[in-house]
Formats: structure tokens, sequence, C-alpha cells
């Protein structure tokens, strides 16, 4: 499965699709996640990004990291008590999502410009 062009992080669309999976129960409790490798080959993103969507989680409490052993699905999922403040950190995350990628689109714009002009120098 791949991330999609929709305009959502892919980061986030990684989140949901794990998300997903942890509810739905193929990815039970105490379950190790596929290490970022694997995770970046299956989503065709980065390391970067996989571990971005892992930091979502692991905000969340849906996960839990284990040093040197790997990142588990916690035993409870924790319940989050005031919804409004997942939803203020989700929003955030989409956010800062959309400023990442509005600085890597100007980044590669500023690029061309650079690769022209010193083109035209030669």
């Amino acid at each position: 499965m791949m991330v999609e062009k929709t305009g959502r992080p892919a980061y986030l669309q990684i989140v949901d699709e794990l998300r997903a999976q942890i509810r739905a129960g193929s990815l039970a409790p105490g379950t190790a996640l596929p290490s970022i490798a694997q995770l970046g080959e299956r989503f065709d993103v980065s390391a970067s990004v996989v571990k971005a969507a892992i930091s979502v989680l692991r905000t969340e409490g849906v996960v839990i990291g284990q040093q040197g052993k790997g990142v588990f699905v916690r035993q409870t999922p924790a319940e989050t008590s005031e919804p409004q403040a997942s939803d203020a950190t989700a929003e955030i995350l989409d956010q800062l999502g959309q400023m990442r990628q509005s600085l890597k689109e100007l980044g590669d714009r500023l690029a061309a410009v650079e690769a022209a002009v010193f083109e035209e120098q030669k």
C-alpha cells in the first residue's frame, strides 16, 4: 500500500492505516510494529516519514517503544478523557505536516531557480 497524493501528509495516512489495523485486531496488543525499514518500503516513504507516524501513535498512547526491542501496540491503548485535546493535537500535527510540505515545495522551487540562473551564467 502506498500513500496517496490527497494533500493529507503521508505520515498521517500511515497513522490512519496503523490505527485501523490496531482497532481491527490485525495488530493485537503486545504485537511489535514492523520495522521502520519495512514500513518505509511498504508505504514507499522515507524513514523520517515513518518515524513521524510512529511519534504520533506514541503521543496518542497507542504504541510504546522499548529501547533496543522495537515499538509495540500497547496492552490497553490509552483512552483519551478529553477528546478535544486529541483533536487539537491532530490539527496541530496536520498543520505541521502541511508546513513541512510547503517548505519542501519552496526548497524545490528555489533549487530549480538556482539551477536555471547558474546554467545561464555558464
